[in-house]
C-alpha cells in the first residue's frame, strides 16, 4: 500500500483559486491511477477526477468540468487538483486516493476501486 497525505486545502470566496497536493510515500507512486474524492457536510463522498498512472488520460465528474484539473508528477510522488471558479457547494473535505493494482491505466471512478486514502483536507468557499 502507499501512504497518502494532502496538503492546500483553505478557506476561499467563490470564483477564486485553490491547488490541493497529495504527496504519496513508497517507490510505486507511478504504480497507480490516482483520484480525488470530496465529502460535503451531511452528504456522501463522492468522486471528483481522476488520472491513469501516465498522467495520459482523466475523469471528471460533470460538476467539476471546465473548472478543476488532475495532474501528477511521478517524479515528485504528487498528484495535484487544481480547483478555478470555486462555487460555495464545493465546500467539502477532499481525499486523494490510489487505485487499486488492476486500474493502473484506466480513470477508476468508484471507491471500491481505490485502496489507498489520505485523512483529507478541508476546502471552504464562502459566498
Amino acid at each position: 500500500q502507499v501512504q497518502l497525505v494532502e496538503s492546500g486545502g483553505g478557506l476561499v470566496q467563490a470564483g477564486g483559486s485553490l491547488r490541493l497536493s497529495c504527496a504519496a510515500s513508497g517507490r510505486t507512486f507511478r504504480s497507480y491511477a490516482m483520484g480525488w474524492f470530496r465529502q460535503a457536510p451531511g452528504k456522501e463522498r463522492e468522486f471528483v477526477a481522476a488520472i491513469t498512472w501516465s498522467g495520459g488520460s482523466t475523469v471528471y465528474t460533470d460538476s467539476v468540468k471546465g473548472r478543476f484539473t488532475i495532474s501528477r508528477d511521478n517524479a515528485k510522488n504528487t498528484v495535484y487538483l487544481q480547483m478555478n471558479s470555486l462555487k460555495p457547494e464545493d465546500t467539502a473535505v477532499y481525499y486523494c486516493a490510489a487505485g487499486r493494482a488492476q486500474w493502473a491505466s484506466m480513470t477508476p471512478i468508484h471507491e471500491a476501486d481505490f485502496g489507498s486514502w489520505g485523512q483529507g483536507t478541508q476546502v471552504t468557499v464562502s459566498s
